[in-house]
This record gives C-alpha cells, sequence and structure tokens, in this order.
C-alpha cells in the first residue's frame, strides 16, 4: 500500500537531493557486491536505493573512488533521526511464512501511526537481494523524527519488545560521522535493552532494471494460477474461519470450465465511471446474464478480507475470479454474459499498490505480470470505462459513496490513481479496450454496444 504523508518542511530540499541520489546511484557499483539493497521511497514518488557494506580497513572509502554520499547523509542522516523497521521472512520460507511476515507487516504499520510514533514521517522501504531474486524480498519501514525526540527511541523499542514472533522485525538506526559517512547501527532487544548486532556503510547502489519486487508478486499477490490463491488461503483458516467457507466453496468449482457459445463480455473501470450503470444497460440492451466479481456467494465477506494484507485480500479476490469462471461457464451457454469486474482489475489494483514509486517504476508493458492466468475462463472482449479525475470525484460527492480504503487512496493519490489506470491499460490477452465514459450515458451505451458488436459474434 502508498502510506499517507506527513507535510516535509523541507520537501524542496528532498526533492533537490532525490534528484542527486539518481545521478550517483551508480557511483559505487563497481567498488562493492552487495548482498542485500534496499529501495526507499522518497516524497515525490522517486525510489533511491543503497546497501549496507563492512567499513574497510582503516575506515577508507573503497577501491575505485569515494562513495561518500552527501545526499544520502542528508536524508537519513542529522538533523533529526530516521529508523528503519523490516520484517524478515527467509527466501524460502513457504506460504504460511509469508503469511504471518504479512500479519506483522500490518500490525507494525498500524502501531506506527499511533501514539508518540505519529509523529515522525514514515515511508517504505523495501529490502531485497540483487539479481531478481524470488522470495528475497523484505518489507518494512523507514521513520524520520526531524525533531530527534527521545520519545521515538523507547516507543519503538517497545513496539519490537512487545513482538513475540520469531524471527523478531530488524530495528536499524542511521547516524553519521565526524567525516561525513553515513552509518547502520542494527539493534536487537533483549529483556528490555538493546543490544548492537550489527554496524554498516551507508553506500548507494545502482537502480536496478526492474523494480525488486516484482518477482515476487505471482506468489504474493497477482496469482498465476488458482491453486497459488488456495494455498494463502489455506494457511488463514487458523484465524480466518471464512477462509475455509470460501475454500468449501472453490472445491464445489471445477479445475478446468469451458465457455459456452455465446459471448462474455467484462466492463472494467474505477468506482464513478458509470460501470454498475453500464453492465446493467449493456446486459438488458443485449438480453444477457449480469454476473459480479466477487460475487454474491462470498461478497459477504468482503469487509473482512479488506482489512487484512495484500497477500490474503488478492488471494480472496482471485478464488472469486474462479467461482465466477464456473458461472460464466454455466451461464454462456444460452445466453451473451457481462461481467461487472473480473481479474483485471484483481491484478491491476495488486500491481499499483506493491510496486512503490511512480509511473516509471511499474513493469513495462508485454510484462509476464499482465498476462491472463492459463488456468481461468478467459472472455471474449474486456471494456475499460474512464473518465477524468475532476469528474469522477465529482460523482463520488454527488452521490455520497462510502469509500474504500483503496478509493480513498485514489481520491487522495493521484500517483495511485495512475498506476492503476495505466495498469489496466497494460493488460493482455485479452487488453482492455478503453471508453471515455464522460458524455452522456445514452451516447456512451452506444459506443459499447457498437464496440461489442464489432468485436463478438
Amino acid at each position: 500500500m502508498a502510506f499517507a504523508r506527513r507535510p516535509l518542511p523541507a520537501r524542496l530540499l528532498l526533492r533537490r537531493l532525490s534528484g542527486q541520489l539518481r545521478q550517483r546511484r551508480g557511483a559505487c557499483a563497481g567498488a562493492m557486491a552487495a548482498d542485500r539493497c534496499f529501495a526507499l521511497e522518497l516524497p515525490d514518488c522517486s525510489l533511491t536505493y543503497f546497501t549496507l557494506c563492512v567499513d574497510p580497513p582503516g575506515n577508507a572509502d573503497p577501491p575505485g573512488g569515494t562513495c561518500r554520499d552527501p545526499g544520502l547523509a542528508a536524508l537519513l542522516g542529522p538533523p533529526g533521526r530516521s529508523y528503519s523497521v523490516c520484517v524478515p521472512v527467509a527466501p524460502e520460507a513457504g506460504c504460511g511464512a509469508r503469511v504471518r511476515s504479512a500479519k506483522l507487516h500490518q500490525r507494525l504499520l498500524r502501531q506506527l501511526r499511533r501514539g508518540p510514533l505519529q509523529q515522525c514521517q514514515l515511508t517504505r522501504l523495501l529490502s531485497y537481494r540483487p539479481g531478481g531474486q524470488p522470495g528475497s524480498a523484505q518489507h518494512g519501514f523507514l521513520l524520520r523524527d526531524p525533531e530527534d525526540r527521545p520519545d521515538t527511541g523507547r516507543a519503538l523499542d517497545e513496539l519490537l519488545e512487545a513482538c513475540k514472533e520469531a524471527p523478531r522485525p530488524h530495528l536499524g538506526e542511521f547516524e553519521t560521522d565526524p567525516h561525513g559517512r553515513l552509518w547502520q547501527r542494527l539493534w536487537a532487544l533483549q529483556d528490555g535493552r538493546r543490544l548492537q548486532v550489527g554496524c554498516a556503510r551507508v553506500m548507494p547502489v545502482q537502480e536496478p532494471a526492474l523494480h525488486p519486487v516484482l518477482p515476487d508478486l505471482p506468489s504474493s499477490v497477482v496469482f498465476p494460477d488458482r491453486e497459488a490463491a488456495r494455498e494463502v488461503l489455506e494457511a488463514c483458516i487458523s484465524f480466518i474461519p471464512e477462509a475455509r467457507a470460501v475454500l468449501d466453496l472453490i472445491d464445489q468449482c471445477p479445475k478446468q470450465v469451458q465457455k459456452g457459445k455465446f459471448p462474455v463480455i467484462v466492463i472494467e473501470g474505477l468506482d464513478a465511471t458509470g460501470k454498475t450503470t453500464m453492465t446493467w444497460s449493456v446486459s438488458d440492451s443485449l438480453n444477457a446474464v449480469l454476473l459480479k466479481s466477487p460475487p454474491s456467494c462470498i461478497g459477504q465477506w468482503r469487509k473482512i478480507f479488506d482489512d487484512e494484507p495484500s497477500i490474503i485480500r488478492r488471494a480472496f479476490y482471485s478464488l472469486g475470479n474462479y467461482i465466477v469462471a464456473s458461472e460464466i461457464a454455466k451461464e454462456s451457454t444460452h445466453s451473451p454474459v457481462i461481467v461487472d469486474r473480473y481479474w483485471h482489475s484483481t491484478a491491476a489494483y495488486a500491481i499499483a499498490t506493491e510496486i512503490s514509486g511512480g509511473l516509471q517504476h511499474l513493469p513495462p508493458a508485454h510484462h509476464d505480470i499482465f498476462q491472463w492466468p492459463k488456468d481461468l475462463l478467459k472472455p471474449d472482449f474486456v471494456l475499460l470505462l474512464t473518465v477524468s479525475p475532476v469528474e469522477r470525484m465529482k460523482r463520488i460527492e454527488g452521490r455520497g459513496m462510502e469509500k474504500s480504503e483503496e478509493e480513498a487512496e485514489l481520491e487522495a493519490n493521484n500517483v495511485f490513481r495512475q498506476k492503476v489506470e495505466v495498469s489496466y491499460q497494460r493488460m493482455e490477452n485479452p487488453r482492455c479496450h478503453v471508453v471515455d465514459a464522460s458524455p452522456s450515458r445514452e451516447n456512451v451505451l452506444q459506443t459499447v454496444l457498437n464496440l461489442i458488436r464489432n468485436n463478438c459474434n
């Protein structure tokens, strides 16, 4: 998810520093072989990358040139103090461990937004191993206290001491030495006291070709098949009883279903683009059956799963698509089928949420993450309704719609909205046909019906 940020008194300075950081990312690439790197999201939605390394003998800079970076030091060092909190998970960890890690990450986020810690600036911090290794990403946070208050350190100690799960979150603290070099001290908590377990230099590294979380998406939020999503909910049965009910419904659906002879049309779009009205109008015009994802049989549990971490929430919606697929197979044997949202929305929101940074960090067009799952019944045609952000907000305010967490994020975060829309437009096989839904309902309906007749038998 993207985090709401408190106003930064030095926003212009940070933007200037982020530009300097991007220029320096490759400065030390040849001087070290980074074991683990970090991607930090900056206020302007850019990402800066750094690594930790043991300082060379004599506290000298490594061979090949200086790696002292005043940009990183100004960003993470004084004035003020910065802390990192990462939730460890082993690369080879199974689905159960990934679910537990996600639950801990969510709980930490909620606690970091309360008490004295809510006075700090909170941003996303991703730890990963370079080289695009699946399973290496560890999610965490960077906490910046501009005033370096003693209460901040004490509150972090209490928060992490209360975490009894093993392994515990990692707590790092950044500081600069008299020579202007940036360090991170790694702490462990034992009996309420801090024990230093590591100390390393903070140095910039080159930006990877693709966002470092991308290799983990198929196992966490954009599931390539039904079994991958099912495995996640199986790991949740002990603390979400409704997960068992969802799995029971899934087990009643055939694993291989075939579409009937009538066309299947999916209509996608952000809330307040006219999607619900249009699905009703199109289904009435074509005398078609109208289906919705998630289906009504699991819709009663949406609020429960919406309150869970992304890996659980996305598994729920992914499995909902497979239940809808079973309904599509049945209904398309005797009439056309209109579907209000399907796999495209599940994937688009997941990608936009998990990929930190701006539009430039999304996976490139034609990447595998945008491909339709091989075991999910495929529609004949997909329409994506769009309106301008201003028009969409007018419609939301005029209807007094209750906003979901994602809808509130779409309203507050223009970059997130753009990432969702671009992700929709990069979907392939089948792709989304974009329709401007700003004109009158009658004109939009006529446009949609013409597209369907020209593209479907």
